[in-house]
């Protein structure tokens, strides 16, 4: 799924290393909020799971996952089931993992 955006920015301001770190943790978010966004879905738990993307939409719009980013948007919005939006959400997040795999490829081995 390729967003070409994916953490351009970041390549420009910050350095190798720092952008690994960056990127490590954006992973470690993707894998917790995802987790709590599945958690309130399957509590029907509306508030955590508009927290949850909330958080998601901000960490993916930090590296420039602008799909996942959109995803959670649309999933805070409502107007659909959780499990519809945590769908949606969760597939991008896939995707936007698959990106930073790719990413990182490109960016070569940590010095």
């Amino acid at each position: 799924m390729s967003d070409l955006g994916f953490a351009a920015q970041l390549a420009e301001d910050l350095s190798p290393d720092d952008l690994r770190l960056v990127l490590k943790v954006f992973h470690a978010d993707v894998q917790r909020l995802t987790g709590a966004l599945a958690d309130a879905a399957r509590l029907d738990d509306a508030a955590a799971f508009r927290r949850a993307a909330h958080g998601l939409a901000g960490a993916a719009g930090a590296v420039g996952a602008a799909r996942l980013e959109e995803a959670c948007r649309r999933a805070m919005a409502g107007g659909e089931t959780l499990g519809t939006g945590l769908a949606e959400v969760t597939a991008m997040a896939d995707g936007a993992l698959g990106d930073l795999a790719a990413f990182l490829a490109r960016l070569g081995p940590a010095t």
